[in-house]
């Protein structure tokens, strides 16, 4: 009789806790919408290249530490590549990728706040043009963002982000070409936290 009371009182205790700590995760998280202009192009290319726009869009989850820290971790569709020039002509590279952002961030009191982490894209599709490449990017893309912007009390946000490349890009043999070269990729954002 004494093993099933005791018995008993842990499992009731057990769940309040349960239900106490799934309620506090709950009020530290929110989701969102976000979406807005990239503007990428190549770094460390050997060959020439000038910059393209393009669009990213998606959702957005924040876990909030303190009232001024919180981790960010995003899941976007993004056009990246650049206009590629050589002796066939001007070619627009346009990769699409599903990248994950996931980043730091402080934000003031006066809700302007600064951002930091990682990125990693995973490539979706390739449009490379008259390049005579059968595949033109990695499927894996990594990269450091950093950003700045501001968000309001209600939710709503705008914010601009730049994203080095780590990983070469190129998955491709042609003499005399370095595949080793990196995204680079501005992005200008609005968003909504519910």
């Amino acid at each position: 009789m004494r093993t099933s009371i005791i018995v008993i009182l842990i499992l009731v205790s057990a769940n309040c806790f349960g239900q106490n700590f799934m309620k506090r995760i709950g009020e530290r998280l929110q989701f969102g919408v976000k979406g807005g202009a990239n503007y990428s192009n190549y770094t460390n290319a050997d060959f020439s290249t000038s910059a393209i726009t393009g669009f990213h869009a998606g959702a957005v989850v924040t876990f909030r530490f303190t009232d001024k820290f919180f981790a960010q971790e995003e899941f976007l569709f993004s056009t990246q590549g650049a206009k590629v020039k050589s002796d066939l002509g001007d070619t627009n590279i346009k990769t699409n990728y599903l990248t994950v952002p996931f980043l730091l961030k402080y934000r003031t009191n006066l809700g302007i706040y600064i951002e930091a982490g990682t990125q990693t894209g995973i490539l979706l599709s390739e449009d490379h043009g008259n390049l005579p490449v059968t595949h033109f990017a990695k499927k894996l893309d990594m990269g450091l963002a950093a950003g700045i912007g501001f968000q309001s009390q209600s939710g709503f946000g705008v914010g601009a982000r730049y994203v080095a490349g780590l990983s070469g890009v190129g998955d491709f043999e042609t003499s005399g070409v370095n595949t080793n070269f990196h995204n680079s990729l501005v992005q200008a954002s609005v968003f909504y936290l519910f």
